[in-house]
């Protein structure tokens, strides 16, 4: 009820002032085990992913949104876990596996999980290279991956920080990837590299951003 009463709202809203693009709806499957991949502009990106696709999406979220105190600090927690958001403690040794872990609870049980293979956002609009985790999640649970792009979203959101502006933005999803050809082989690290590689190529062609071969976070730390 809770996230009806939300995506009915947001959406309106979202609809008469950003009138957004949507293309390729159609090819995400109507039931069973999704991950959607997509490049990561701005920090807005996962609302509008789960306000467009009528299933609902799961994503991992920093914990530090649904911990915060007093009514704004509820109200946070709220939203964000309406939003399909789970909070799992990224910044701990062992962050990554608890993300991998979340993720394929989330599939196995037969849901929508979202995630940005970049494992950040952009520091400056063009996509970088993809960690290997959307591979082991797809080689691990047999899920399909479907790629999409976020275009326009930086605009609506600069910087990925304060107050949403007015602007146009298109997704777009792409074919189902089936990476079923690779069966347990979760474990080699040359096919979670070609399994990553693939999936970031369907990103950029359908986001049109310049490719850059290194991860987000070393260009960020640079």
């Amino acid at each position: 009820m809770s996230r009806s009463v939300l995506k009915v709202i947001l959406g309106v809203l979202m609809r008469v002032l950003f009138r957004p693009a949507v293309e390729g709806l159609e090819r995400i499957p109507g039931d069973g085990p999704v991950i959607l991949a997509g490049n990561h502009v701005t920090f807005i990106d996962s609302m509008f992913l789960s306000l467009v696709v009528e299933r609902q999406v799961y994503f991992i979220g920093k914990d530090e949104y649904v911990t915060g105190k007093g009514v704004k600090g509820r109200l946070m927690a709220w939203f964000f876990t309406t939003c399909g958001m789970i909070p799992v403690d990224r910044d701990g040794g062992h962050g990554g596996v608890a993300a991998l872990m979340t993720g394929r609870r989330v599939l196995e049980e037969g849901k929508i999980f979202g995630i940005y293979p970049e494992g950040t956002r952009s520091p400056d609009g063009r996509l970088y290279r993809g960690r290997t985790g959307i591979a082991r999640l797809t080689l691990m649970t047999g899920a399909p991956v479907v790629p999409f792009a976020m275009v326009g979203t930086d605009k609506v959101q600069p910087g990925g920080k304060g107050m949403p502006r007015i602007a146009p933005v298109t997704i777009r999803f792409g074919r189902p990837l089936d990476f079923s050809r690779y069966d347990g082989m979760d474990r080699d690290r040359y096919v979670l590299r070609a399994v990553t590689d693939e999936v970031m190529s369907h990103v950029m062609n359908l986001s049109g951003q310049e490719y850059v071969d290194i991860y987000a976070t070393k260009a960020k730390a640079a």
